[in-house]
């Protein structure tokens, strides 16, 4: 456990720091809504999401691989690079950071904006039934995976691992942040669920996820990575 002491703290820190970060976004887009004149827009938390994602990734990449998702370590397992005892404390220490970081937008920002936007819980449209939200869910990380292995996985990988990473959810978030909130991670989406105690259809961001990244982990494993 000694040894696994620094890559799970920084997989909780960079957790607890994204979340903050997205899910505090969520609220100061409610907090300057249109009727302020200075409302930061969906782009804003897009932007709030990839670039904190990105600068997350960088600087935990050669602690713990800069995962702070669980659907990015079980994509990674299916692909055999990545052991499955040490994956499932990477997803504790996710989901534990994850809600540590929902507690403290909870408790930090302006409780009025926090209640409003629900702690930057992820909601489905209305338009959008659940299994069109699993679908949604499950197309925007087999991107994000397949990101992940094409930017920091494959030995022929650009060095741009967290500028990658962090654009693929940047476009991500345009595409579906007004279908289902374009999460991508189960750890962003249970953290303010569990303090907001708010989880309508909160299975679509686990379902989803974890299809789209496995599909891409497979891929990756039989196909697109080096034979090397």
């Amino acid at each position: 456990m000694p040894k696994l002491l620094r890559p799970l703290t920084a997989e909780f820190v960079g957790t607890l720091l994204f979340v903050f970060l997205g899910a505090g976004s969520v609220v100061a887009f409610v907090a300057t809504g249109p009727t302020t004149g200075s409302s930061i827009g969906p782009l804003g938390v897009a932007l709030a999401h990839g670039v904190g994602m990105g600068i997350i990734v960088s600087m935990t990449m050669s602690i713990s691989g800069g995962h702070m998702n669980p659907a990015v370590t079980f994509g990674l397992w299916i692909a055999d690079r990545f052991d499955g005892r040490r994956a499932w404390l990477y997803v504790l220490a996710q989901v534990l950071g994850a809600v540590a970081g929902a507690a403290l937008v909870n408790g930090v920002l302006p409780r009025t904006a926090v209640g409003l936007a629900v702690v930057g819980t992820p909601r489905l449209a209305s338009e959008v039934s659940f299994m069109q939200g699993v679908w949604i869910e499950a197309l925007l990380t087999f991107f994000l995976v397949s990101a992940v292995f094409g930017t920091a996985v494959s030995s022929e990988a650009p060095k741009i691992a967290g500028f990658g990473i962090g654009l693929a959810i940047f476009v991500d978030a345009l595409v579906g942040g007004g279908f289902t909130g374009a999460v991508m991670n189960p750890a962003r989406a249970i953290g303010p669920a569990l303090v907001a105690w708010q989880w309508n259809a909160h299975a679509v961001y686990w379902i989803g996820p974890l299809i789209g990244a496995g599909v891409a982990g497979a891929l990756w494993k039989a196909v697109l990575l080096p034979r090397s």
